[in-house]
């Protein structure tokens, strides 16, 4: 019986535009793992039916003071099909937390299975305001992930359980929601280390004054427990050069990755 090969391809999207004081070109970066013919999104961003519906499903007043700017084109699901990819061949989101710039586009793959922490879906549902329900209503299958003893570089590490080859975990960093959580990829040759919110701008490994470090203080649920967790990613990126680490908003980071 002949081995079936592992094909990998990642592809970096911009599926958010903010223009904000701090910066006024802010992305939203996920990835569009390719695998085979299956596909699997971390992160969706901003989804289609929050480019045609802002208002009602974003409400004017957070899209105000958030700054969001809305292009289909920049859809996840649009630049699925730009690249000549099914949509409909998304099997799974891996999803590093439920806020609705991360997850607004899971209504645009309603067949997939939604991969995120227990921790973050308990909050999800704690009645906390952060979180938009209308993200969630189209009720796509969600499989959660509790407390491991398996690390990776020191780190807690949930094995995402799913019908792919491509190892991959859900890494908790918590501190920016109760359950947030970075992911973790192997390929071939590196391990990709996608950190989410766990930062805004990677300024904040070395500049403590710079305004966006009071914007995620303002946005953490647990501000102590995310600076103990940029920290640690600060503490791994000196130890491990090796691993390619990056955020959602850094503009800059994207713009490393991108085509």
């Amino acid at each position: 019986m002949s081995k079936k090969t592992n094909m990998l391809k990642i592809h970096h999207l911009n599926c958010v535009k903010i223009v904000s004081p701090i910066n006024e070109n802010v992305c939203g970066h996920c990835l569009l793992l390719e695998e085979n013919q299956k596909l699997i999104l971390i992160d969706t961003g901003i989804g289609l039916l929050d480019t045609l519906n802002p208002f009602e499903r974003i409400g004017k007043d957070l899209i105000e003071i958030v700054g969001y700017r809305f292009d289909e084109s920049q859809t996840a699901i649009r630049q699925i099909e730009s690249l000549g990819l099914n949509p409909n061949n998304v099997t799974d989101c891996i999803i590093s937390h439920l806020d609705n710039d991360h997850i607004g586009g899971l209504a645009d793959f309603p067949s997939a299975t939604v991969h995120t922490s227990i921790e973050e879906l308990n909050n999800f549902n704690s009645n906390n305001p952060r979180y938009l329900k209308l993200s969630l209503a189209h009720n796509p299958e969600i499989r959660t992930y509790s407390k491991s003893d398996f690390r990776w570089f020191g780190f807690e590490a949930r094995k995402i359980i799913a019908d792919i080859q491509t190892e991959v975990f859900l890494i908790p960093l918590f501190g920016h929601t109760l359950g947030h959580c970075g992911v973790a990829i192997k390929t071939k040759n590196r391990w990709l280390f996608y950190v989410a919110d766990a930062y805004y701008m990677r300024i904040e490994f070395t500049d403590q004054l710079h305004p966006v470090n009071e914007l995620a203080k303002i946005r953490a649920d647990d501000n102590a427990l995310r600076i103990a967790t940029v920290d640690k990613i600060r503490q791994l990126a000196k130890d491990h050069p090796e691993i390619e680490i990056f955020g959602y908003h850094d503009i800059e980071e994207f713009e490393l990755y991108k085509a």
